[in-house]
């Protein structure tokens, strides 16, 4: 991953609506849901959305597939792999021991 697109990414999930549509679709993966049920769960008028999903497609985060009348929308698990794998590639000076005890002592906050 580079730099413009692990930025096009954090910039696309910094509105919180977008992000909670992010993680809604994360969690129905690999199914993703239409954009009503996106609507009803997270309890914000459809018409509210289409701007959201447009920035999120848009960065590649997430994919839109015609089901008829429908748009079916799902998250990019690979880009979400990338962008983690981007963010912690050198963690800890490349001594991934010291990132698992960091990770172990933050969950025990």
């Amino acid at each position: 991953m580079n730099t413009d697109t692990a930025t096009a990414v954090f910039e696309s999930l910094a509105s919180g609506l977008r992000l909670e549509v992010y993680r809604l679709l994360v969690r129905k993966a690999p199914d993703g849901l239409v954009a009503g049920d996106i609507a009803s769960a997270l309890d914000v008028p459809p018409t509210n959305l289409s701007f959201h999903f447009k920035a999120l497609t848009r960065a590649g985060l997430i994919t839109v597939t015609p089901e008829g009348r429908y748009q079916r929308y799902r998250a990019n698990i690979p880009l979400m792999l990338d962008t983690i794998a981007y963010l912690t590639e050198s963690c800890c000076a490349d001594q991934p021991e010291k990132c698992i005890e960091l990770r172990a002592a933050a969950g025990q906050r």
